[in-house]
């Protein structure tokens, strides 16, 4: 992601001292900048956010800072989705499973 595209979307700027919101600077690993570029794997890594990838769509999503903590003892309800299919899948095949749901509403 261009340095400039990554300033107006996330609010984090990226100076000498690192990437920088506000009076909070963190500094960034070797590699992470390349040519005006910011790799988002790296930068979410440093800063302890979900990254979220759907390359056909070309899409990302940078997720809220967790700090490892914010999920580990959460359990979903006993809920059934439809897969691509439509046959009904429920969630509980996955117990035991790290398991991300990303959802998106159009409202």
């Amino acid at each position: 992601m261009p340095v400039d595209q990554l300033a107006r979307e996330t609010g984090w700027e990226v100076k000498p001292e690192g990437a920088c919101r506000e009076e909070q600077c963190v500094p960034l690993p070797p590699g992470t900048l390349r040519d005006g570029q910011v790799d988002l794997a790296a930068f979410a890594e440093r800063m302890g956010r979900p990254l979220l990838q759907d390359e056909p769509a070309g899409l990302w999503s940078l997720g809220p800072p967790g700090g490892g903590r914010a999920m580990t003892s959460v359990q979903a309800p006993d809920l059934v989705l439809p897969t691509l299919t439509g046959e009904p899948f429920p969630l509980a095949a996955l117990r035991g499973k790290k398991v991300l749901i990303a959802a998106w509403a159009s409202w």
